[in-house]
């Protein structure tokens, strides 16, 4: 016999087991389907790479030989491996493992993504989910080096064409103000209230602070606020104290404690914010992460379009 040389395949070491099971070659071709001389050739093939015999055949009978019994718990474990490694596949082509990572907007994050996780993991427990609250460059970055399979942000720069982003709410913004403040009392309120009270700001890398300088410029007032927090949680705290007053998105409410905040909306002109997801157009997403993203599209929110 030659030499050994190459691997058993999955075949050859499923028609080796069957023989030595059954110690019959007819009766193992006939469990798996094929003829006798097809099963007999796998065996032969296997015998032939690792050069040695492994079935003694004679007019009594089948038997192992010293090689073929030191096979047979070889071969088992690799079968139970591979059919274990195949079982783990199917569960992740499925959508029913893996992982999904999401990087989000604060505000977002605290709005949205709990109540879609509890909902996806109802049907996809085995799935682990792992959330990042971050700014919107952060999001983008984790985006485009694949750090993350979702990002949830505002739409990225135009020089980013590496990223498809796909619209998934529009949120309002609303001033806010303490909740003892004679402004809770009015329904609505235009950006001209900034004029003449303190502007609480967000800081300048947030995507909120964005939008609110560009209305204050629109309505002819400076953009930098006399008090800049780069915390959506604290610039609530800050207003609730009384420091001033602030334009913010809906969603970010989520983050505050509103027992000491009033909202009001704000209007003349109405500034909103637009919330999407973002995913790199040259990477497939995974059977989970496509099953999150589409408990996260089903989700009953405010400014969906």
């Amino acid at each position: 016999m030659q030499s050994p040389h190459r691997t058993l395949s999955i075949s050859e070491l499923e028609a080796v087991l069957l023989v030595a099971e059954t110690l019959n070659f007819r009766r193992a071709a006939e469990q798996v389907h094929i003829s006798q001389p097809a099963l007999t050739r796998r065996v032969q093939a296997a015998e032939q790479k690792l050069g040695a015999r492994l079935f003694d055949r004679s007019t009594h009978g089948v038997a192992l030989t010293g090689a073929g019994i030191e096979l047979v718990p070889i071969a088992r474990r690799i079968l139970s491996e591979f059919r274990d490694s195949l079982s783990d596949l199917s569960e992740f082509i499925a959508g029913r493992s893996g992982v999904v990572t999401i990087w989000a907007l604060p505000s977002v994050a605290a709005a949205l993504i709990p109540s879609a996780v509890r909902i996806f993991q109802a049907t996809h427990p085995k799935v682990r989910i792992t959330i990042r609250a971050a700014s919107a460059l952060q999001v983008t970055e984790a985006v485009v080096s694949a750090h993350a399979d979702l990002g949830i942000s505002v739409a990225p720069p135009e020089d980013v064409p590496s990223l498809r982003f796909d619209p998934l709410l529009t949120e309002k913004f609303v001033m806010i103000c303490s909740g003892d403040d004679l402004l809770a009392k009015r329904k609505h309120v235009d950006w001209r209230v900034f004029r003449e009270r303190r502007f609480v700001a967000s800081g300048p890398a947030s995507s909120i602070r964005q939008v609110t300088d560009q209305m204050l410029a629109v309505t002819g007032q400076p953009a930098a606020g006399q008090v800049v927090a780069d915390n959506i949680s604290l610039v609530g705290a800050l207003v609730a104290e009384g420091v001033g007053i602030a334009a913010v998105p809906q969603l970010a409410l989520r983050l505050m404690d509103q027992s000491r905040l009033a909202s009001v909306r704000l209007q003349s002109p109405t500034a909103t914010r637009e919330i999407g997801v973002l995913t790199r157009k040259d990477r497939s997403l995974s059977a989970a992460t496509q099953g999150f993203l589409s408990v996260l599209r089903q989700l009953p929110v405010e400014g969906r379009p």
